[in-house]
């Protein structure tokens, strides 16, 4: 291979990093704005059909759980009394046809015609290359409350690593 050729190999594979990474940037700031305005295929259609989605209190084990969570009653009931799910920047890690995404998030809500914040917590993406772009394959968000699980995902999706086996599953209901 001449250098042209190598260089050029360099390059492409570079973009295609900077791609993907921007690519799974752009999943996770769709998110707050969906599920804020209660799109529930389209906060589906965020993750894989097998999917999970793993919250303190709740766990959703496909995509037709996060769908239903954001068409039931609770969820809908939130965010017509006002809702904004505000996701920091993500850090990703790509590998090849995965990748991990760490961020932040505060979710404020509507109270006494003003915005409060009600939660503080900590996103760990799990995510998959598919025929339809970038999905998520699990996702664990814990509280940022002290507690070690906040840490434990802070730290591995800080380091583009899996979700720790020390991070217990939600149960499931």
């Amino acid at each position: 291979m001449s250098d042209i050729e190598a260089r050029l190999t360099e390059l492409t594979d570079r973009l295609q990093r900077v791609e993907d990474e921007l690519a799974i940037i752009r999943l996770i700031a769709s998110y707050g704005p969906l599920v804020d305005s209660g799109s529930a295929a389209e906060v589906g259609a965020l993750w894989t059909e097998d999917g999970i989605y793993d919250v303190d209190e709740l766990y959703m084990g496909s995509r037709a759980d996060i769908v239903a969570m954001v068409n039931g009653e609770s969820h809908q009931g939130l965010i017509h009394k006002g809702t904004a799910h505000f996701l920091g920047p993500a850090a990703v890690t790509v590998r090849g046809d995965t990748a991990v995404a760490v961020c932040e998030s505060v979710l404020m809500v509507h109270h006494k015609e003003r915005f409060v914040p009600a939660r503080a917590g900590i996103h760990h993406w799990e995510l998959t290359r598919t025929p339809d772009g970038w999905q998520t394959t699990r996702r664990t968000s814990r509280l940022l409350d002290g507690t070690p699980d906040g840490h434990a995902l802070a730290h591995a999706g800080g380091r583009g690593e899996a979700r720790p086996d020390s991070v217990t599953s939600t149960p499931q209901a």
